[in-house]
């Protein structure tokens, strides 16, 4: 059982890998059908479809590229690839992935107008750098604090700060 681990991230980032490509393939070809078909759609339409869902295919690829893992000729994983259900940076291509979908869908469905729910995700953005750098200078001003105890400090904390280092007894 070696690189179990490492097996296991393998199965779980293929079966990631091909349902984000079987839903992908769906999602688009919904729109294109529904605009082909169903809707006389302008040429412009066609172009900000892609344009707004370009950044969606890029990271699908880079995720892709990054999760999928290495064989070798005879059937040995050579590498596991990163995990896709990782946080940070890993999570925010999948929310903007998920996102522009669901964007593409309601745009097929109910027309261009659709496409400035995708105005969402540069909001997103900027609030998840907001509150980051805020975090950050938290953290930061935690690091220059005395010796006074944090306001949040728990409650075994502060009975033992009245006891001021009270000896316990044995017996």
């Amino acid at each position: 059982m070696a690189n179990k681990a490492a097996k296991q991230i393998a199965r779980r980032n293929i079966a990631i890998l091909k349902r984000t490509h079987l839903t992908s393939l769906s999602v688009h070809a919904l729109f294109l059908l529904l605009r082909i078909f169903l809707y006389s759609s302008p040429r412009s339409s066609y172009l900000i479809y892609a344009a707004l869902s370009s950044p969606s295919i890029v990271f699908e690829f880079y995720l892709e590229r990054l999760g999928r893992p290495g064989f070798a000729p005879d059937g040995e994983m050579r590498r596991s690839g990163e995990d896709l259900e990782a946080k940070g940076l890993t999570e925010y291509m999948w929310d903007v992935v998920y996102w522009t979908w669901g964007c593409v869908a309601v745009a097929g469905v109910l027309g261009d107008r659709a496409w400035w729910l995708w105005a969402i995700i540069p909001l997103y953005s900027a609030w998840l750098a907001y509150t980051t750098f805020t975090g950050m200078q938290q953290g930061i001003s935690g690091l220059s604090g005395g010796a006074e105890p944090a306001a949040g400090s728990s409650n075994r904390q502060k009975k033992m700060e009245k006891r001021e280092g009270q000896k316990i007894q044995y017996r």
